[in-house]
């Protein structure tokens, strides 16, 4: 079965919406569905979430999602693909669909982070052209912070 992408210039309305909460629950644990949705609902206050999704029939099996941090500047935030869907190239073609709409839009640049822990996500964005620019201190320990030149 082929994957099917879509790009929504804001967070998906429900019932698209459920479903990526309900997959962000399965791709990041440690965070409760509704603490997912109210941190959704609290970035796209501040700036539109432009949502990458990508579909194995009806099925939503990952998401890229990001928002613009200065006009040439736009920031990776949220992403992955349901554990059973992976090693199936969905997070590089998420990635592609992403940095194809960034290129588009005049972006300059992309930034995301990551934890050491999500080894494949790291070394998808270094095979991908982005460099570690350094670290921060996260919620869950320390952060590898990323950047690409588009």
């Amino acid at each position: 079965m082929e994957t099917r992408y879509e790009q929504h210039p804001a967070l998906p309305n429900e019932p698209q919406l459920s479903d990526l909460v309900d997959l962000l629950a399965v791709i990041f644990p440690n965070e409760s569905p509704e603490a997912t949705r109210e941190k959704l609902f609290f970035q796209s206050a501040n700036a539109p979430v432009v949502t990458q999704l990508a579909y194995l029939g009806d099925q939503l099996v990952g998401c890229k999602l990001g928002y613009r941090r200065k006009p040439t500047h736009f920031y990776s935030w949220l992403g992955g693909v349901h554990p059973d869907f992976r090693q199936h190239g969905i997070a590089t073609g998420l990635m592609e669909q992403q940095h194809g709409w960034c290129r588009e839009q005049g972006y300059k640049s992309i930034r995301t982070q990551t934890y050491n822990t999500w080894r494949s996500m790291l070394i998808l964005n270094i095979k991908s052209g982005f460099d570690i620019i350094g670290t921060v201190q996260g919620k869950h320990g320390l952060t590898i912070v990323l950047e690409k030149r588009l």
